[in-house]
C-alpha cells in the first residue's frame, strides 16, 4: 500500500494515507491515553471514596462512642434525677399523708362536736316543742275560758286583783265589796285623806271582739263591729250609772281591759267610744295603764304616810337640835379647858427656853463672877403668887 498517495483532499489540501494513518495511529493513541487516564482517575476515585468511608466510618464510631458516653451520663443523671425525684414524691406523699390524716382526725372531731350541740340544740328544739305544745294547749283552755262569760269575767278579774294586790297594801283595796245602792264592783281602792273610794270593773264584754276576728266577710265583720260599739257602749253606761255614787265613790271609774291588743284597737279605731267613756266619766284602763295607775296610787299613800309621820318627824327634830345644843355647850367648855391648857404650855415653853439659854451660856462659859444671892425673878405674875418648890 502506497502511504504517500492521496487518500482524501480538504479544502486545497491534499491527505495522504500516511498522514491519515499517522492521524488515526495518533488519534487511537490519545484514546488509549485518554482511557488510561479515565482509568486511573477512577481508581483514583474510588480510592478517596473508600478512604472517605473509612473516615466517616471513623468519626461515626467516634459520635457513636460520645453518644453512647452522653447517653450513658445521661441515664445517670436520669437514674440521679428518678431517684432525687422518688425520694422527694414519698416525702411529700408522707407530708401529705400525714396532714391527710391530722386533718380527718380534727374534722372528725369539729364534726363530732357538730353532732354533740346539734343534739344539744335538738334537745332544746324538742324541750321548746314540747313547751309550745303545753302552750297551744294553755291558750286553748283560755279560748275556752274566754268562750264562757262567766269565766271570761273570773278570768279579768283575776288579772285585776293580780296587779292591785302586788302593788297596794290589803288596807287599802276590797274586793266585790257592797255599795249602798246594793251593787257590788270587782275593785274597791281607799283614797288617802277621803272617804271616796274609786271603783274599779273588770267584767269587759270581748264577744264581738271574738266575733270581728272570726267574721268570714265585710258584712259579718261590719255586724260585729256594731255589736261591738253596742256592747261598749252598755258597759260604760252601766258602770256609770251603778257605781258613780256622790259622796261614796269618786266621780271617776275604772273599767279594766284585760288584753293590750284590745285596748289598742279602742284606741286606734274607735276613738268615739273612747271619748263616750271620758264624757261618763270612765276611764279604759289596759294591764299597763292599771299597773301605772296603781303605782301612782302608791306614791301617793307613801306620801300621806309621809305627812302622818310629819308630827312625830318634829318632834325627833326638836329633841336632835336639843341634842346639838348641849354638845354646843360642851364644846365650848371644852374649848375653855383647852384655852387653859394652851396658857400652862405657853409657861412650859417659856420656861423651857430659859433653861435652854442658861444652858447655853453654861456650856458657852459665860458664867457671872459673881452668882445673885437671891433667885432668879418669877417669869409671870401669876408665878410670883404661887409657893415654890425647892429640891434638895
Amino acid at each position: 500500500m502506497d502511504f504517500s498517495a492521496t487518500a482524501l483532499i480538504i479544502g486545497q489540501r491534499a491527505i495522504s494515507w500516511g498522514e491519515l494513518a499517522l492521524a488515526g495511529a495518533g488519534a487511537a493513541l490519545f484514546l488509549l491515553l485518554l482511557t488510561l487516564i479515565m482509568s486511573w482517575r477512577a481508581a483514583r476515585g474510588r480510592a478517596g471514596e473508600h478512604e472517605a468511608a473509612l473516615r466517616q466510618a471513623r468519626e461515626l464510631q467516634r459520635q457513636m462512642a460520645e453518644m453512647t458516653g452522653q447517653m450513658r451520663q445521661q441515664a445517670q443523671v436520669s437514674s440521679a434525677r428518678d431517684a432525687h425525684l422518688a425520694r422527694m414524691l414519698t416525702e411529700r406523699l408522707d407530708g401529705v399523708s400525714a396532714r391527710l390524716g391530722q386533718g380527718l382526725n380534727e374534722q372528725a372531731e369539729r364534726t363530732s362536736a357538730h353532732l354533740k350541740q346539734l343534739a344539744e340544740r335538738l334537745a332544746v328544739i324538742d324541750q321548746a316543742q314540747a313547751n309550745i305544745t303545753r302552750l297551744s294547749g294553755e291558750v286553748v283552755t283560755l279560748q275556752n275560758i274566754l268562750a264562757d262569760k262567766q269565766t271570761r269575767g273570773a278570768f279579768g278579774q283575776a288579772r285585776m286583783e293580780a296587779i292591785i294586790t302586788d302593788a297596794l297594801p290589803s288596807s287599802v283595796y276590797e274586793f266585790q265589796p257592797t255599795l249602798s245602792n246594793g251593787t257590788r264592783p270587782d275593785c274597791l281602792i281607799r283614797l288617802p285623806d277621803s272617804e271616796l273610794k274609786i271603783v274599779v270593773d273588770a267584767k269587759f264584754p270581748l264577744e264581738a271582739f271574738e266575733a270581728i276576728r272570726k267574721a268570714p266577710g265585710e258584712a259579718a265583720r261590719t255586724q260585729a263591729v256594731r255589736r261591738l260599739r253596742t256592747d261598749i257602749g252598755k258597759h260604760i253606761k252601766d258602770i256609770s250609772g251603778k257605781y258613780l255614787i256622790p259622796g261614796e265613790t269618786h266621780e271617776t271609774a275604772i273599767m279594766f281591759v284585760p288584753s293590750e291588743s284590745i285596748y289598742a284597737e279602742l284606741y286606734e279605731n274607735h276613738e268615739d267610744l273612747i271619748q263616750k267613756a271620758h264624757k261618763a266619766r270612765v276611764i279604759l284602763a289596759s294591764p299597763n295603764v292599771l299597773m301605772l295607775m296603781v303605782q301612782t296610787m302608791q306614791a301617793i299613800y307613801k306620801d300621806a304616810r309621809m305627812r302622818e309621820a310629819a308630827g312625830l318627824i318634829q318632834r325627833e327634830v326638836g329633841h336632835l337640835l336639843s341634842d346639838v345644843e348641849r354638845l354646843r355647850i360642851r364644846v365650848l367648855d371644852l374649848q375653855r379647858h383647852f384655852g387653859k391648857a394652851n396658857q400652862e404650855i405657853d409657861k412650859l415653853l417659856i420656861s423651857s427656853d430659859k433653861i435652854a439659854r442658861r444652858g447655853a451660856k453654861i456650856e458657852n462659859l459665860e458664867l457671872e463672877e459673881t452668882m445673885p444671892e437671891t433667885a432668879p425673878a418669877p417669869d409671870t405674875v401669876e408665878e410670883k403668887t404661887k409657893p415654890r418648890i425647892v429640891r434638895s
